[in-house]
């Protein structure tokens, strides 16, 4: 099996994974049981993925990486606005 396909398919379940969080938040304009910790470190573990992606050349880890800060980014925007 090409590494791209699994690095593609790996990075879908890790993107989806934040889709709830953002959907309850959304609904429940609420976000104080989500810790500011772990979104600091989790968007900036999304951004070093990305750079480790470039350096190394990997399109699926580029592209995968990229969805997943997005929407760690939504989440955190969604933290700033309810809090």
């Amino acid at each position: 099996m090409n590494a791209e396909i699994v690095g593609f398919m790996a990075g879908s379940m890790v993107a989806l994974a934040l889709l709830p969080q953002f959907i309850k938040s959304l609904k429940t304009k609420s976000t104080s049981d989500l810790s500011w910790g772990w979104m600091l470190i989790s968007i900036t573990g999304q951004v070093l993925w990305v750079v480790y992606g470039l350096l190394i050349s990997s399109i699926s880890l580029i592209v995968m990486s990229s969805i997943t800060l997005a929407m760690a980014l939504a989440v955190f925007y969604l933290k700033l606005r309810y809090k």
